[in-house]
């Protein structure tokens, strides 16, 4: 009886190993999800549309700088699923009309994902649709990227160059775990509600 036991043991973890391998080298949209969940996708969603962004973009930037954990403190004081500056938040807060911003705000994913959202888009159109200059800036700040302009336009920092390719890289993931938002279809099951 041990010996059946044991053979059906060895039997499972080799299934369970051929799949893995498989998902490893197929990569198909199921395993993609199973490797790189979608996290609050009514409010990725929602802000990808009303700032205009790739929604695979918001989820990647989350998975990059929180892995979706809304309570995410970096050594540098950004906070929650966006990994925003308090600072950075209350500026975002005056331009946008908030009024009383307490940084343990960022801690709620839904204002959290609209400031981030919000700062992507806006850094989006200071550098004319350059996808790499905004994530860079989001990165390493704008300061850092105006002088990189400055003096020839490539990104400097090694950890930034880094970052950009890592977010590129999971918004295409993103992409092809969930699909795109099209014509009101949402990136996994989900549909958007239409516009009056």
């Amino acid at each position: 009886m041990r010996h059946i036991v044991l053979t059906v043991v060895l039997l499972l973890a080799v299934a369970a190993g051929a799949v893995w391998a498989y998902g490893e080298s197929v990569e198909p949209a199921w395993w993609l999800r199973l490797r790189y969940p979608l996290e609050y996708e009514n409010i990725v969603l929602g802000h990808a549309r009303n700032y205009d962004l790739d929604p695979a973009l918001i989820a990647a930037v989350i998975y990059r700088e929180s892995g979706f954990d809304p309570d995410a403190v970096s050594e540098s004081g950004a906070v929650g699923l966006m990994q925003l500056l308090p600072a950075t938040a209350d500026g975002i807060a005056e331009l946008t009309g908030g009024n009383e911003f307490r940084p343990d705000d960022l801690y709620d994913p839904e204002l959290n994902v609209r400031y981030g959202a919000f700062y992507l888009r806006r850094l989006l159109t200071k550098y004319d649709g350059d996808l790499e200059l905004a994530l860079a800036a989001y990165h390493a700040g704008q300061g850092n990227v105006d002088s990189w302009l400055r003096t020839g336009g490539r990104i400097e920092f090694p950890e930034t160059r880094a970052y950009v390719e890592d977010v590129l890289d999971l918004r295409d993931t993103y992409r092809k775990a969930y699909g795109r938002l099209r014509d009101g279809e949402a990136l996994g099951a989900a549909r958007l509600p239409q516009r009056a």
